[in-house]
């Protein structure tokens, strides 16, 4: 009988799920988006877990220990430990690799970052929260200031979370709809007059710094070309930041995955 690594694996979108594989991440992708008919039709995103993180919420060594290759001597593909309310459990520390899964299953790989990005004070941006909320939000706070916020917020938040930022230009979104009766926004999904009365709410008022545009996420109609900067993993004391690569080095380095990517 062969022998077989065995991963630990978090998935993060679209559901929030922990995971035992004998395949490796690219695999595993490739498996779970175009390898079962039983799992999900689209992009995913996925992280490498510790394997020897363990916590009481979690029977992990039960399941790794079902984690073994089938008679005819094919690894296990994915032997489910949890399917709901994993990140809150996972200490960022044991987050140690990010995947994302295009909906043909090629795989990017993105290693954690020592820096988080930083944008001038008061800046609008718009955040994707991906996991366990999945709130889309237009904000001035940075980055880490908004992982702390929401991250301590009782009634919008949540004790840990996963958010991206959405790479759109608010500006011309206002420029383009001055004085038209019928808005137009390039967001799917998202309602353009909801979107402006939110943008001019922030505008108008200097004390308000975060508000809901919508509930539901974009990332199931959105591409990764419009991610800006990364991902983020927050806690209230901490940060993690897995940063997108460059276009320059996703086209050198990543090719494959970059041409299947809309």
């Amino acid at each position: 009988m062969p022998e077989y690594e065995k991963h630990l694996y978090m998935i993060c979108f679209p559901i929030n799920a922990l995971v035992a594989s004998q395949l490796d991440a690219e695999r595993f992708g490739e498996h779970y988006t175009t390898g079962s008919s039983k799992h999900f039709s689209g992009k995913v995103i996925f992280a490498e877990i510790d394997i020897n993180f363990r916590h009481e919420k979690f029977n992990i060594d039960e399941y790794l220990a079902k984690t073994v290759p089938h008679e005819n001597g094919e690894p296990k593909k994915t032997k489910f430990i949890a399917s709901y309310n994993v990140l809150e459990y996972v200490p960022l520390e044991a987050i140690q690799k990010l995947f994302l899964c295009t909906a043909n299953g090629k795989v990017l790989p993105i290693q954690p970052a020592e820096y988080t990005a930083y944008n001038a004070p008061d800046l609008l941006r718009i955040y994707q929260e991906i996991t366990p909320l999945d709130t889309l939000v237009i904000s001035t706070k940075d980055q880490r200031d908004f992982g702390k916020f929401i991250t301590e917020s009782k009634s919008k938040g949540a004790p840990k979370i996963m958010f991206t930022q959405i790479d759109f230009n608010i500006e011309n979104f206002l420029m383009l709809n001055k004085n038209k009766e019928i808005f137009q926004i390039e967001l799917p999904a998202v309602n353009p007059y909801r979107f402006f009365d939110c943008v001019m709410e922030i505008k108008d008022n200097p004390d308000k710094m975060t508000k809901t545009v919508g509930l539901g996420s974009l990332l199931r109609e959105i591409s990764y070309k419009f991610l800006k900067h990364g991902f983020w993993f927050a806690t209230k004391d901490d940060l993690k930041f897995f940063p997108m690569p460059s276009v320059q080095e996703l086209e050198d380095k990543y090719f494959y995955w970059w041409k299947f990517v809309r």
